[in-house]
């Protein structure tokens, strides 16, 4: 039975892609010994889902603000992601099976001490003003990132950079200071897209050029943005609709009665109080995808009073995480353990045990702390995630209950990336998780980071990062992986309640593949290139 399926998979693949005929289809089944009956089963399902051209496709997004710009070093939101991969390309891609593949690179080589990494770039890509991809676009994209005035959220990941050069037309050479396995999936960080080079060391990010599936239009921040299908795009069976309107509609009850009523054909971040009245509309549908999405709450370790472990450790003990995916997620997640590394991810440390509301702890750590109560500041606003207001008024409650005085400020959405995150120094926060352990640390927990949202500050920790970065033993690699994490959980400034799925609807009429990507929202943030209308 295995058997069978796994031909029938391959099958579906073939025909859903609309790569091979039906002749071909039926002579490669019975090469295969599907039976005719099913090879005409198979083909007559999935043939019919194949991608489609056509279309104007409206998102809405419960992501966006006015301050985001084209330049993806500053992309902090789910909204500007999702556009920045419709208009250009990285390296290499996660694929909707979260497994890395190249995009505007053929394949790799690396040493062996994986210190130097070699890109073979793909051959006949043109940018969407005709330019064709050379070398030097990679290198001054990358280097966007790496200059000394970079204000770039990708800096850190880029650090181990000593050398970045051309050889010949069509491959670029990474030398870094230490070996780092995992540097393929590095280049496929959003921020990390390929822009045209202007020949001075500079490249055109304002103009939104790119090599994409989608040739930007109008582009009003945090409200609206237009786009043209890209005619020479270089993957088949991607970027299928002809015109796409991204909407950024902040509110979610606004954002379910748009798709309801067919304002627009598909929204992210579903009520999840209300999902299931949505699901009763025969018009839509709801989907749901696991992944490396979570909540934070993370305090800035060199504030008072979170400059002390055991207030952080009291607050840690002092909140319910089981009420919180009930009420809040209701259900559709799994508790956190006050570190970012989800269960989909390869390291995870399924040994730690899982921190639990405990009073007595809390009051524990709060007299050990010199303290009897403790009043603190909480910032939220729904722009972190649905429910996060919500979220922050339990966490009062229950946390009344050690007698931890909890004020919950109540934040505007609009802007809340700009000016409370990494400002404030408690507040309400979503990740979208990376794909691999180094990723994820080096962007929110390494000293220095732009984004160490908590001002993590650990020298052990530090030197873990940098020895697992260039282990190539996988062994090896797990048990520093995993001490990271206990050190994370223990001394970190972050609570993290919540791994939550990704919620999100769309009219019958939108298809996509079988399969879709977990590593962020709506298909990871690719939407706009994978889907289609049926």
């Amino acid at each position: 039975m295995k058997q069978i399926d796994m031909k029938q998979a391959e099958l579906t693949d073939l025909a859903k892609k609309g790569r091979i005929s039906r002749r071909d289809f039926m002579a490669k089944a019975t090469a295969m010994g599907v039976t005719a009956a099913l090879a005409t089963s198979v083909w007559n399902n999935s043939a019919q889902a194949a991608p489609k051209r056509g279309g104007t496709m409206r998102f809405g997004s419960g992501h966006g603000s006015t301050t985001d710009t084209l330049d993806p070093g500053t992309f902090a939101n789910g909204g500007i992601i999702h556009q920045g991969y419709g208009m250009r390309n990285h390296l290499t891609e996660v694929n909707n099976d979260g497994t890395l593949i190249p995009e505007l690179s053929e394949g790799w080589e690396a040493s062996d001490d994986a210190s130097e990494w070699v890109f073979n770039l793909r051959k006949g890509v043109e940018f969407h003003n005709g330019k064709s991809l050379e070398p030097q676009d990679v290198i001054d994209s990358i280097n966007h990132h790496r200059g000394k005035d970079s204000k770039s959220a990708a800096k850190p990941l880029l650090a181990a950079i000593t050398e970045l050069k051309a050889d010949g037309k069509d491959k670029v050479v990474f030398k870094l200071s230490g070996g780092n396995a995992d540097f393929p999936f590095t280049v496929s960080d959003y921020h990390l897209a390929i822009m045209p080079s202007k020949g001075n060391g500079k490249v055109d990010w304002q103009s939104g050029i790119g090599t994409g599936a989608y040739v930007k239009q109008k582009f009003e921040p945090g409200v609206r943005a237009t786009y043209k299908r890209n005619p020479n795009y270089f993957k088949s069976g991607r970027g299928n609709f002809d015109e796409v309107e991204f909407l950024t509609i902040g509110d979610v009850v606004a954002r379910t009665n748009a798709l309801a009523t067919g304002e627009i054909d598909a929204m992210n971040r579903c009520d999840l109080k209300t999902v299931h009245l949505l699901k009763r509309n025969k018009k839509v549908k709801v989907e749901e995808v696991t992944g490396t999405l979570h909540y934070t709450i993370p305090m800035h370790t060199d504030v008072a009073p979170f400059d002390n472990n055991d207030v952080r450790m009291a607050l840690k003990y002092s909140l319910d995480r089981d009420v919180l995916l009930q009420v809040i997620l209701k259900g559709h997640g799994v508790v956190g353990n006050d570190h970012p590394i989800s269960t989909a991810n390869r390291y995870h440390n399924n040994k730690l045990p899982q921190r639990k509301y405990d009073l007595d702890k809390a009051k524990f750590h709060l007299k050990k702390a010199g303290l009897t109560s403790l009043s603190v500041d909480l910032s939220a606003a729904d722009a972190a995630f649905v429910g996060a207001v919500d979220a922050a008024v339990l966490y009062k409650e229950q946390a009344a209950k050690a007698g931890i005085n909890i004020n919950v400020v109540r934040e505007p959405s609009d802007g809340y990336w700009s000016n409370v995150w990494l400002k404030k120094p408690w507040c309400m926060v979503y990740w979208g998780g990376r794909p691999t352990e180094d990723m994820m640390f080096s962007n929110s927990l390494a000293e220095g980071a732009d984004w160490n949202e908590s001002h993590f500050s650990h020298k052990r920790f530090n030197e873990l990062l940098i020895g697992a970065r260039a282990e190539l033993d996988e062994a090896k690699r797990r048990v520093m992986y995993e001490e990271m994490q206990a050190i994370v959980n223990m001394e970190g400034g972050t609570v993290v309640p919540l791994f939550a799925n990704y919620v999100f609807a769309m009219s019958t009429k939108v298809h996509h593949d079988a399969k879709m990507a977990g590593n962020w929202d709506m298909d990871g943030d690719k939407a706009m290139e994978r889907w289609w209308f049926g």
